[in-house]
């Protein structure tokens, strides 16, 4: 499996806030790709997962997802919403750099750093993708990144661009002499 880490993290963020923030004036009502979410809720959706993989990795619970949720003002537009999730994605950074590299926290089994950095690196690509279908913004994730995840929660996907197969892999896009999924799940934890 390939290891991940808060700067991952870091760069995906960057990333998200770089390729939407210059459309912060656009339409954010218009759905997200092929979600059921429109692009403002699936942008607030990425911090609440950023918060909930720190709130993770902080308090290591073994069991269960800690009982607290986000709450973004319903009069968030997209400015505010991004800097929701820059801060989000901040906290999960610094709790992702103060772990203990033996750290095991929850999510549906025991899952490490590399675990919840792959996972806050896949919710921000993918639902940066999701909002750019939304807004009309041609755009793919970076390879690297992409890359890093397939490596760390796909371990099973095929070869090929690492971006169209991390689209592909998740529901998001064809991929040539590959059935389209309908169906996924990755592997954040660890086995035994």
């Amino acid at each position: 499996m390939g290891s991940m880490d808060f700067r991952d993290v870091e760069r995906a963020v960057a990333v998200m806030l770089g390729v939407l923030g210059p459309h912060r004036k656009a339409d954010w009502s218009v759905q997200a790709g092929s979600l059921e979410w429109d692009c403002l809720a699936t942008a607030a959706h990425v911090a609440h997962d950023l918060l909930a993989y720190a709130g993770q990795v902080a308090a290591r619970p073994a069991d269960a997802y800690l009982p607290f949720d986000l709450a973004i003002r319903p009069q968030a537009g997209p400015r505010e919403v991004l800097s929701v999730v820059e801060a989000c994605g901040s906290l999960l950074a610094g709790a992702l750099a103060a772990a203990d590299p033996q750290m095991r926290a929850w999510h549906w089994g025991p899952c490490d750093v590399s675990g919840f950095a792959a996972m806050g690196v896949a919710e921000t690509l993918l639902h940066t993708h999701d909002i750019t279908q939304g807004l009309a913004v041609p755009w793919l994730p970076p390879a690297a990144l992409s890359a890093a995840v397939l490596r760390r929660l796909f371990p099973d996907a095929p070869s090929g661009e690492p971006a169209r197969v991390l689209l592909w892999r998740t529901g998001r896009g064809d991929l040539a002499g590959r059935s389209r999924v309908d169906s996924w799940r990755w592997k954040a934890a660890l086995s035994g």
